[in-house]
């Protein structure tokens, strides 16, 4: 039974970490892309297109920490002391963006619009490099004694791999926002942003390959339940079908479709890092045996079955307010007076 309740936990965690990618992802990529855009109109639009939702998706990190605090607490202390520097970057990552949406429009002043625009992006983009780096070592594994304390230091986070996974997920959440933002937009700007589609595909595609042979050379250990378990092949196999999609969408100018397989795309390759790492949450780099696995770190019996039926009554919620907001902001962004 207890095993059996530590799965359901990976997988509430997992699932919350798949939603926070797939819909943190556009808007971040929208700040990476943010200053590639001239003129102020402009500029309002992107934040428009995500003014009503970026905070919601940000709620997916609310329960990724709650779920890990009180299923894997053991996890959940190495992670926060081990990786503080890293999350203390995303949380003000999440400060200047939350700051810059909403202050960029209190003055006319180009100057002030300028300097907020500028932290959005940079906020994004350190946002976005952050979250792949913590991802790349969580691949890499980091030093760990046998209490679980991290022995290394702040720059070794910055090994060649984990940097790679950094370079991707910017590359890749700009194609998601870009793809986005086509789906949102309208006349001119709808059709320059569908111009920026293929140059940022090819992007993500090239280092995408990269990344895609250094893991298979240098972290085969990826790939071992996809060798033990040959059905779990179709995990790649789905994830380069719905990428293509992606194309094939944006070709025929089906954006709404585009978007979704983008997404799709997303949840897939978060779930080849699940693959590769299970059973692990965080994988030690020396002694395989101090590595923090679902098994090793979870709460009581009685814990994991009190928080299960908490997470059955807040996650749908979670989800229905998610469903709620994205129906109610569809279609394509509209500027009045009330607008960033």
């Amino acid at each position: 039974m207890e095993t059996y309740l530590e799965l359901i936990w990976y997988f509430v965690i997992c699932a919350s970490v798949m939603f926070y990618i797939v819909l943190d992802g556009f808007d971040l990529g929208v700040g990476c892309v943010h200053l590639f855009c001239k003129g102020d109109e402009e500029r309002r639009v992107f934040l428009n297109a995500i003014g009503p939702v970026w905070d919601g998706n940000e709620v997916w990190l609310v329960v990724i920490g709650g779920a890990l605090f009180a299923g894997f607490p053991m996890a959940y202390a190495t992670l926060c002391s081990a990786f503080y520097t890293p999350i203390m970057i995303l949380l003000a990552g999440i400060i200047f963006r939350a700051v810059a949406i909403e202050f960029r429009s209190k003055l006319e002043s180009a100057r002030w619009r300028k300097i907020w625009d500028g932290l959005f992006s940079l906020a994004s983009i350190v946002m976005t490099f952050s979250f792949g780096v913590v991802l790349g070592n969580l691949v890499e594994g980091i030093p760990l004694d046998s209490k679980g304390d991290y022995l290394g230091t702040f720059s070794e986070f910055f090994t060649p791999f984990p940097v790679l996974i950094g370079l991707t997920a910017i590359a890749l959440f700009s194609m998601h926002g870009i793809i986005y933002l086509v789906m949102k937009t309208e006349n001119d700007l709808h059709e320059k942003l569908r111009r920026w589609v293929s140059p940022s595909i090819l992007c993500f595609v090239i280092l995408f390959a990269v990344l895609t042979m250094a893991t298979l050379i240098y972290k085969p250990t990826m790939a071992v339940k996809i060798k033990e378990y040959p059905v779990l092949f179709l995990v790649p196999v789905l994830a380069i079908l719905s990428f293509a999609n992606v194309i094939r969408c944006s070709n025929q100018r089906k954006d709404g479709s585009a978007f979704l397989f983008s997404c799709l795309s997303i949840a897939l390759l978060f779930v080849l890092f699940g693959l590769g790492t299970f059973p692990n949450i965080i994988q030690s780099s020396g002694i395989t045996e101090n590595s923090i696995t679902i098994f090793n770190s979870a709460s009581s019996v009685k814990t994991l079955k009190v928080i299960l039926t908490v997470a059955c009554i807040g996650v749908p919620l979670v989800l229905a307010y998610g469903i709620w907001i994205y129906h109610i902001f569809r279609g394509k962004v509209k500027m009045d007076h009330h607008s960033y």
